[in-house]
């Protein structure tokens, strides 16, 4: 093995490869374009004397040697992060640390895109890079992610969390429904087709599957998106419904050409939470980034009474 020339950079893009098994998602998880991460995997292939990632039916797959190397690459970025960065004098105003958040659209919409108009005026060096959900545990694990945003339910068990702020569960349809007016009954929601949300293809394993629907309603899935954003896209137009976080639904019918209905049978009103994990807790830019975040939840709209039935 040749390490001349091998630098912590090359080692921050070793592990972002072994995680992602992609040249195109590891270039983006640490902002280089594809040309320049396959110029990295190349160096890292000769270095190694290994082709590292090979191409397999859907996508790339690790050799025997690069499954060998996930663990301790991992292990050696988690410990210089422990032993120096988390050292490392913290100063908002004039630090240009990246932080990396995994969070739903949802998330990003209601509390992330507040927080970084904020950020822009009291920390204007700061980055984020927002990624999406995956595997809660596995993401909390990455040496690369400071922060998770999910449901309290959702909450890997023993993890440190807070609980940022409380939504609800409304259904949007069509401004211009043919069977739909104001309220909507229970027949309908189990006659209409369903637009639902998955994450992960071909699963409906988003947190909308997990509340809902509950007792009393049943759901007859025709859609299934990746996104909450693109809901209205595909129930406007259509005699399809959708049923969405509150807060979201709210925002989007100001834009969209939907309506907002209350669910003919009540769902649980939820908690969002952030996750880190406990190698973050002496981290002072890590608790800064925490309490602003913390800040932002608090100044959000109250649900009215009405949304919170």
């Amino acid at each position: 093995m040749d390490l001349h020339g091998f630098d912590l950079n090359l080692l921050v893009a070793l592990d972002a490869l072994l995680a992602e098994r992609s040249v195109t998602n590891a270039g983006r998880r640490v902002h280089l374009s594809q040309s320049a991460m396959s110029g990295v995997l190349a160096r890292l292939r000769t270095v190694f004397g290994d082709e590292l990632l090979v191409p397999a039916r859907g996508g790339m797959a690790l050799t025997p040697l690069a499954e060998q190397l996930v663990e301790p690459v991992g292990a050696v970025l988690l410990e210089i992060q422990q032993r120096i960065l988390t050292q490392v004098p913290f100063d908002a105003s004039t630090t240009n640390r990246l932080f990396t958040v995994a969070a739903s659209d949802y998330a990003v919409s209601v509390l992330l895109a507040p927080l970084l108009r904020d950020l822009r005026t009291v920390a204007p060096g700061v980055s984020v890079t927002i990624v999406p959900l995956r595997d809660r545990v596995r993401q909390l694990d990455d040496p690369h992610l400071d922060l998770l945003i999910v449901p309290k339910a959702f909450v890997p068990t023993g993890r440190p969390h807070h609980v940022l702020f409380r939504d609800t569960f409304s259904c949007i349809a069509w401004r211009h429904h043919p069977t739909v007016g104001d309220t909507l009954t229970l027949e309908q929601y189990a006659a209409l087709g369903h637009v639902v949300v998955s994450f992960v293809e071909g699963r409906v394993t988003s947190f909308d599957a997990q509340f809902g629907p509950g007792e009393g309603l049943h759901r007859r899935v025709e859609v299934v998106a990746p996104s909450y954003q693109v809901l209205p896209d595909l129930v406007a137009g259509t005699d399809r419904i959708a049923t969405i976080q509150t807060r979201l639904a709210t925002s989007l019918a100001a834009t969209y050409p939907i309506k907002v209905l209350a669910l003919p049978a009540p769902l649980p009103t939820f908690e969002e939470a952030m996750v880190w994990h406990e190698r973050f807790d002496g981290d002072e830019g890590h608790t800064w980034l925490r309490a602003r975040m913390r800040e932002t939840a608090t100044a959000l709209t109250p649900l009215t009474p009405q949304e919170t039935r």
